[in-house]
């Protein structure tokens, strides 16, 4: 937990004027019963009304004087605990920015997702909850206490002994409750994680009839998460009447007992009051403990889990020797002898993959689903490290290269077109946060969608539905291609990305790529894309299995003529229908 405090630092200064307010509103409240017994044993045993207006007047005063603390308190309390809730969410969303594809593989999004806003509202809570009233509650206990023995040290001893006793009884609750307040929000996750998978693949949902299994699917997950959330308030609201009994049983003693003194000349009235006062306050002190150890119990939780996220080690990182940036990267790329598997697996998805691919050179990956092909891409902006070989870029190993730096030289297109909230301009600018509007409509152009957007309603400043929802299939993909051609990439990585195309527009695509004098990798199960590259890689269960262009493979691989013979058929056939 002391990780997720730590955020509270910047704020020692205010935390401070906050707790000073509270203990003015505290040394009140401990001085009230004084009061009150001076006014009973020298105003209303005496008949003196001069005392009982002058202590009376006293008390007043001293209560407008903490009503004034505790509104000042409140303000301290609320800007302290909402500044730190702001630094732990930016902070764990850094971090999450910064993790690599490996740690993404330890924290589903659901997870990341729940801890970034619920954890951290628990944390932030708690943090105003203990500059309000939860230090106050404890400091009223203790300090009521010792104000009791001060008064009279023999009825005083009934607290003494109680309240040990129930404040060890609330720290056994508290770590019990920490324990399963972090299983209610691993079940939180986990109705998070059905809910975003339903949002996300809603019209699947409906075009599938599945309505009906996903609400069972959804049903069990939050049955478990009530359940779990029940057990776990049971145990919390027990402790509300276990204190209360407790501390009732606790004023009855005094009660006795303060009565046999004051019959025997041994305390004043006065004073049994005063002490009753103090044990009455104590006793309301406790009331809200039992939500607040449920609170600190379930910030804890939260605590642990942010600080999971916080804690955790980036695999991918600048290493020491990072070499500073290049003054112009050329586009070569080397792959020597590459070896690569997935985190936790044992089963490489690439084995002793060798190749050379010159500046400006088109390259076209084809493979059978399975074979390695976006595997080799992850590898090239190093989204993955190798396990064994290297991979060159201009020369030099990526690994030895600037993240930051590697990654503005290439142009990433992934299999699945993702775009964002936002204006079609907005969607484009995200490959370059400063482009410019020509620049922009170049991009456009060139992968083919500027005629598109011109028709849509507010041409450039169209909003776009989350991920795209109101553009077809084709139209993402060309519009996340005219983002990463916007940033003119040395490199650029088209992982299956103009599958949606028919060939014409992709032939006008491919054409205009070109002019970018960049060099190109394309997966494709098309054979005519293949035809238009330089140089054809042919993966085969991980291994490069041939390597040239469409007339070398189709005279020296009897696979790439296979795959050649069928796709050629096949258009003939389309042909032959059409005619």
């Amino acid at each position: 937990m002391s990780k997720a405090l730590s955020f509270l630092k910047p704020y020692r200064f205010y935390m401070t004027i906050a707790l000073s307010f509270m203990l003015v509103e505290l040394a009140v409240e401990l001085w009230q019963p004084l009061l009150m017994a001076k006014i009973i044993d020298d105003g209303v045993m005496e008949k003196d009304l001069h005392v009982v207006f002058k202590w009376g007047g006293v008390m007043v005063g001293i209560s407008i004087i903490a009503f004034i603390a505790g509104v000042l308190n409140s303000f301290y309390a609320a800007h302290i605990s909402q500044s730190y809730g702001y630094d732990v969410r930016t902070n764990v969303f850094k971090k999450v920015q910064a993790f690599s594809f490996t740690n993404f593989n330890q924290f589903p999004a659901a997870s990341l997702i729940t801890r970034m806003t619920n954890d951290v509202t628990q944390i932030q809570n708690t943090v105003f909850m203990s500059l309000r009233i939860m230090l106050r509650a404890p400091l009223l206990v203790i300090g009521g206490t010792i104000m009791a023995l001060i008064v009279d040290f023999k009825l005083a001893l009934f607290l003494v002994i109680v309240i040990p006793l129930l404040i060890t009884f609330l720290i056994w609750a508290m770590n019990r409750g920490a324990k399963l307040f972090r299983s209610v929000q691993g079940n939180l996750d986990a109705v998070n994680g059905v809910m975003r998978e339903n949002l996300l693949a809603m019209r699947l949902i409906k075009a599938l009839i599945r309505r009906g299994y996903e609400l069972k699917r959804f049903t069990k997950a939050s049955e478990h998460l009530k359940n779990r959330t029940v057990s776990v308030l049971r145990l919390m609201e027990t402790t509300m009447p276990v204190l209360l009994l407790v501390m009732n049983l606790c004023i009855l003693g005094i009660l006795w007992f303060g009565n046999m003194q004051i019959n025997t000349g041994e305390t004043k009235i006065g004073e049994v009051v005063a002490i009753l006062n103090y044990a009455t306050r104590i006793t309301a002190a406790f009331t809200p403990l039992s939500f607040i150890i449920m609170a600190f119990s379930r910030a804890r939780a939260s605590a642990q889990r942010i600080t999971e996220v916080l804690e955790t080690t980036i695999d991918l990182t600048d290493s020491i020797n990072s070499s500073p940036a290049l003054q112009a990267v050329e586009g070569e790329v080397e792959f020597t002898e590459v070896a690569f598997r997935y985190p936790g697996t044992d089963s490489s998805v690439l084995s002793d993959i060798s190749f050379n691919v010159s500046p400006g050179e088109m390259v076209a990956v084809l493979g059978a689903t399975g074979a390695g092909k976006s595997s080799l891409f992850q590898l090239i902006p190093r989204l993955y490290d190798v396990n064994e070989g290297a991979i060159l870029v201009d020369g030099q190993d990526v690994r030895k290269m600037k993240l930051e730096y590697l990654r503005k030289q290439i142009g990433f297109v992934p299999q699945e077109a993702l775009l964002f909230t936002g204006t079609v301009k907005e969607n484009i600018m995200w490959g370059k946060e400063d482009a410019s509007m020509d620049e922009i409509i170049e991009a456009a152009k060139s992968a083919q969608i500027h005629d598109t957007i011109c028709k849509l309603p507010m041409q450039y400043d169209t909003v776009l539905g989350q991920k795209g929802v109101n553009l077809s299939g084709g139209q993402k993909q060309r519009l996340s291609i005219a983002r990463a051609l916007v940033r003119k990439p040395k490199i650029l990585l088209l992982d299956d990305s103009t599958s949606a195309l028919d060939l014409k527009t992709e032939a006008k695509l491919l054409q205009a790529i070109k002019q970018y004098t960049c060099t190109i990798f394309i997966i494709t199960q098309k054979i005519s894309t293949a035809m238009a590259a330089d140089k054809i890689l042919l993966l085969e269960e991980g291994k490069l299995l041939a390597e040239g262009d469409h007339s070398y493979l189709l005279q020296n691989s009897s696979l790439y003529k296979r795959i050649f013979q069928s796709q050629f058929a096949e258009e003939e056939g389309r042909k032959c229908l059409n005619s």
